[in-house]
């Protein structure tokens, strides 16, 4: 079985994001990238899959910009036998949105014929948390969101995910589509050989026009601004004066 892994190039997690003057978006300037993190414990699962012997081939691949190829490196030194950049952009600050990263992804899955999609339920920049069911949609397959744990058995995949109540199993028919949420395990450090490896496996890049998809958007972003700076706080010198400055706020 094939597991194919869509990976985001992202503002690394650890970075303080910095708004434009303008407030037309955010500045990416001498920024730290890196990947996606729910796409990072995505990689990791193909590759434990793979390791189990559920899987036969990993492969990741990246919509954007060309300096995605950084994060398709960081999958395959993570482990995964290949990579496919499609470039759909030349602006880092353009962001593709999920109906055309589901167009595309659909395009590949046509060439590829993976038995499995495994990808991050959400991107960190965006938080749209939309490709996968688009991607569900738009290829008939059947889906499982938010997973905290993935069992391959024979033609199904078993999977738990956190609700409101506590926890849901549901098992879904394959060829399916599984996104990952951040308790589904701790994804692995590339170790320097593997970084070095990862530089002879083959990355393929195609473009959009390639695919056939148009990724013209069809959101407009309005402004962009930082969020409200929090009221200093107030020092007190008693549990009963803290008691009674809550009651005076009305908090209790």
């Amino acid at each position: 079985m094939k597991v194919l892994v869509p990976v985001k190039r992202v503002i690394d997690y650890n970075v303080k994001v910095r708004v434009k003057a303008d407030g037309s978006g955010v500045d990416l300037a001498n920024v730290k990238m890196s990947m996606n993190p729910f796409d990072e414990i995505a990689v990791e699962e193909a590759i434990r899959l793979k390791e189990a012997g559920k899987a036969t081939e990993v492969v990741a691949v990246s919509i954007g910009v060309k300096q995605a190829q950084e994060t398709l490196r960081t999958a395959l030194a993570m482990g995964a036998d290949r990579a496919i950049l499609v470039v759909a952009a030349d602006d880092v600050h353009t962001d593709i949105e999920p109906l055309a990263v589901a167009k595309i992804l659909a395009k590949v899955i046509e060439e590829e014929q993976p038995g499995l999609v495994l990808a991050g339920k959400q991107a960190i920049d965006n938080d749209l948390g939309a490709t996968g069911q688009m991607l569900a949609a738009l290829t008939g397959w059947s889906q499982a969101t938010n997973a905290n744990t993935v069992e391959v058995e024979g033609e199904h995949a078993v999977v738990t995910r956190e609700v409101d109540g506590g926890l849901q199993t549901v098992k879904v028919k394959m060829p399916t589509i599984v996104t990952t949420d951040l308790r589904l395990n701790e994804p692995r450090y590339a170790s320097l050989p593997n970084i070095m490896k990862a530089k002879k496996k083959p990355l393929d890049e195609k473009t959009v026009a390639d695919l056939g998809v148009d990724v013209a958007p069809r959101l407009e972003i309005v402004k962009t601004s930082e969020p409200a700076a929090r009221s200093a706080g107030e020092m007190v010198g008693s549990v009963d004066e803290l008691v009674a400055k809550l009651k005076e706020k009305g908090v209790v």
